[in-house]
């Protein structure tokens, strides 16, 4: 899906890299906790959700290979984190959803979970049965 496909779906302005508004995204991940991000994304391309605005999460999206950010519940970055974002050139974007509306929207619209690598509970014991 094209960022100017997702800014409009969600109402989202962008903050920075509005000439990439033709950059495909694969996939999305949302997530507060970005330890959350670093051990559960294993796509790159992919839309980070969130609502941190902190140089950090640029910093992971870097780090991730990911495609953009998307700011939520109206939150706006830091000017650290938007010149940070334009030296990596990582589109931020922002709407006033929450994080449930907004992901509610894209994957109704076709954009699908980021795939995620293996967690503890994958090979669990089955807690359910007596």
């Amino acid at each position: 899906m094209k960022l100017r496909d997702v800014a409009r779906l969600v109402e989202a302005e962008f903050v920075t890299g509005a000439d990439q508004a033709d950059r495909e995204v694969t996939r999305a991940f949302a997530a507060d906790l970005l330890s959350d991000v670093l051990a559960m994304v294993q796509d790159e391309g992919v839309l980070l959700i969130t609502g941190m605005t902190t140089p950090q999460v640029v910093r992971v999206a870097e780090v991730m290979s990911m495609g953009a950010v998307l700011f939520v519940r109206g939150k706006l970055p830091a000017t650290a984190t938007i010149e940070y974002a334009i030296g990596t050139g990582i589109p931020l974007l922002a709407t006033r959803r929450i994080m449930f509306d907004t992901c509610g929207i894209l994957y109704q619209a076709g954009l699908k979970a980021a795939q995620r690598k293996s967690m503890p509970l994958d090979h669990a014991p089955d807690l359910s049965r007596p």
